[in-house]
């Protein structure tokens, strides 16, 4: 009987002990807002490709014979009925594939300047938000932690 009233009785001792260690965490409040954009800038990708295209000598088409405007009718006649009028005149050109390196700019994110509740605030979005951006704001209030020696 004395072990099992000595076994309660550290027991009890060490509870408050462990209470003092178990830390309480508050709910966290949340709500939704809207905030008033002052400005949005986009973020640009930079992509370079390279593509073929046709190079034309134009001293070459200069030196061919003139077409009479008889000779534009019947070409034009031609296309229309055979649709391929616009072939037969670019076969008389002398044109060389080129390689030529384009630049392509995407959009792929958007720095957005905000204001909520007098604060200005500045986050990168996937989409341009328009003029109100719908925030999620949360307060919780600020316990300092105690440091342990």
């Amino acid at each position: 009987m004395r072990v099992r009233c000595l076994a309660i009785a550290c027991l009890l001792a060490a509870l408050p002990a462990t209470a003092q260690q178990v830390r309480v965490l508050p709910v966290e409040n949340v709500r939704v807002g809207y905030a008033q954009v002052l400005r949005v800038e986009p973020v640009y990708q930079t992509l370079r490709a390279n593509a073929v295209e046709l190079d034309c000598d134009p001293a070459d088409t200069a030196r061919a014979k003139p077409a009479g405007t008889l000779s534009r009718m019947a070409q034009a006649v031609k296309g229309a009925i055979t649709r391929d009028g616009h072939k037969a005149a670019d076969a008389q050109q002398d044109c060389q594939p080129t390689t030529v390196q384009k630049t392509y700019r995407t959009p792929i994110a958007y720095d957005v300047d905000y204001i909520y509740k007098g604060m200005k605030f500045r986050s990168r979005l996937a989409n341009d938000p328009g003029n109100m951006l719908r925030v999620r704001v949360s307060i919780t209030p600020y316990e300092a932690i105690e440091s342990e020696n």
